[in-house]
C-alpha cells in the first residue's frame, strides 16, 4: 500500500480510559491482517511478546506467526484484543499461548517465560513491547506511584523477562526491545516515558556485547508516532486529533509499518546485527 493511502491528520476526535481497545479506535489500525504474507522465515522459532495483545505487539505477532513461529502473547487485560490476536496466530497455523497479568509484578514476568518453555520447550525470540505512559504538563502532577509504574512497565519488566529467558534461549537467539524516537528526541510532556526509551536503548546494547558469547543477539527498534490503543488512552484529545502530523511524511505509522523491522531482527538473516537500533519513524532522523 502506497504511503499516500495511510489514514492522514487531522483524526477523529477520541479518548479511552487506559489501556484503551482497538475496536474502540477511529480510524482501526492497520495490523498487517490483509496485507502481511511470510515466507518461512521464522519457521520452527519460538516467540515471547510483551504487549502483544494490540498495536504493534499484534502486528507483531500477524507477522511472526506468517512467518512460522508459535507466540505467547503477553498482556494485562485486555482480553478481547488478546482473543483477536491469538485467532490471527492460529489461522497461520501456528500455537498462540495467551498470559494475562501485570508485568510491573516481578513474579509475573517470571511466569511469562515458565509458560513459554512450557509451551514451546525453549525461546528463540524475545521481544520486549509492553509500555506504559501518560501524558503531563508538569512535573507536580506526576505522582510516585505514576513513574514507578512507568520505570516498571518499561524497564524493569524488560530486564527481569531477559533474565528469565536467556537460560533457555539457544544460540541464534534474538532479544528485541521496543524503544521509541523519544530517547533521541524527549519530549518534555512525556518525561518519565522518554527516560526509559534512553535507558531500553542503552540496556539493548550493553546486552549485545554481553551475551555474544552466547550467540543470542540484542537490538531495539525505535518507533516514532505510531497508531495504537495507548495514544487515544494517554493522550489529550487535541493531541490525538494532530497525532503523527509532525514528523516528515507528516502523519502516524500503522503498527503494520513496524512488523518488518521485528521479522529482520528476529530471523537468522540478520546473525551479524547486534547492538542496533533500527528507527521507524516516518522521517525523523535518529542518531
Amino acid at each position: 500500500m502506497s504511503t499516500t493511502n495511510r489514514p492522514q491528520p487531522p483524526l477523529p476526535e477520541q479518548q479511552q480510559t487506559w489501556p484503551g481497545a482497538t475496536n474502540e479506535m477511529q480510524p482501526v489500525p492497520d495490523h498487517g491482517e490483509a496485507s502481511y504474507q511470510g515466507s518461512g522465515r521464522l519457521k520452527g522459532k519460538k516467540a515471547i511478546i510483551t504487549g502483544g495483545d494490540s498495536g504493534i505487539g499484534r502486528a507483531v505477532a500477524i507477522a511472526y506467526a506468517r512467518e512460522g513461529a508459535d507466540v505467547l502473547i503477553s498482556y494485562l487485560d485486555e482480553h478481547e484484543d488478546a482473543k483477536k490476536t491469538a485467532r490471527l496466530i492460529e489461522e497461520a497455523g501456528q500455537k498462540a499461548v495467551l498470559v494475562a497479568g501485570d508485568v510491573t509484578e516481578a513474579e509475573h514476568c517470571k511466569a511469562i517465560v515458565s509458560k513459554a518453555v512450557e509451551a514451546f520447550g525453549e525461546i528463540n525470540i524475545v521481544v520486549n513491547n509492553a509500555a506504559f505512559q501518560m501524558t503531563r504538563e508538569s512535573l507536580d502532577e506526576i505522582s510516585d506511584d505514576e513513574f514507578d509504574r512507568t520505570m516498571k512497565t518499561n524497564i524493569y519488566a524488560m530486564f527481569r523477562i531477559c533474565k528469565a529467558a536467556v537460560p533457555h534461549m539457544p544460540a541464534g537467539g534474538s532479544i528485541i526491545n521496543t524503544a521509541s524516537v523519544n530517547a533521541d528526541q524527549p519530549k518534555p510532556k512525556l518525561i518519565a516515558y522518554s527516560a526509559t526509551k534512553a535507558a531500553i536503548i542503552n540496556f539493548s546494547g550493553s546486552l549485545a556485547a554481553l551475551l555474544a558469547d552466547k550467540g543470542i543477539r540484542s537490538n531495539a527498534v525505535a518507533p516514532g508516532p505510531i497508531w495504537t490503543p495507548l495514544i487515544p488512552a494517554t493522550m489529550p484529545t487535541e493531541q490525538v486529533k494532530n497525532f503523527g502530523s509532525e514528523v516528515p511524511m507528516q502523519r502516524a505509522g500503522q503498527p503494520a509499518e513496524l512488523a518488518p523491522a521485528y521479522v529482520m531482527l528476529a530471523s537468522d538473516e540478520a546473525s551479524y546485527i547486534s547492538g542496533a537500533t533500527i528507527a521507524v519513524t516516518g522521517g525523523v532522523a535518529v542518531i
